[in-house]
């Protein structure tokens, strides 16, 4: 069975809705308080966002500023560009070296090798070379 069925119960429920929301309105401080804390919180939302206007606009004014700089240091390089000349050269081979020429590639013995080159087996744990 429904809580409320009848239209008299419906009307019942309506009239203490209504005299609990006239309670609380009666009861209700006068409102100082949380219209104080309103005027601070606004204020203090008015200073945040003020602060960050103006570092927006600093930055906006070091970013133009920046670019500025930027197109005059551009115009200055392709003011003293000067053709360079082209010098064709040999590569340099050093055959004084023994060893591997470059360090990908080590001369040493590879770790899962022995020092004469046969392959070490899967529990095998000696010392690496």
């Amino acid at each position: 069975m429904p809580l409320f069925s009848t239209p008299t119960q419906f009307a019942a429920l309506a009239l203490v809705f209504v005299a609990g929301w006239l309670f609380g309105l009666a009861s209700h401080p006068g409102g100082k308080k949380w219209k104080a804390r309103y005027l601070a919180e606004r204020d203090a939302h008015a200073s945040v966002k003020k602060d960050g206007d103006v570092r927006a606009a600093a930055a906006e004014k070091r970013a133009v500023e920046a670019e500025r700089e930027n197109a005059r240091l551009v115009k200055d390089v392709e003011a003293a560009r000067v053709a360079t000349p082209v010098v064709e050269r040999a590569p340099v081979v050093d055959t004084s070296r023994s060893g591997a020429l470059s360090s990908a590639r080590p001369a040493y013995a590879r770790p899962a090798y022995n020092a004469d080159g046969t392959k070490r087996g899967w529990f095998d744990f000696d010392q690496r070379r």
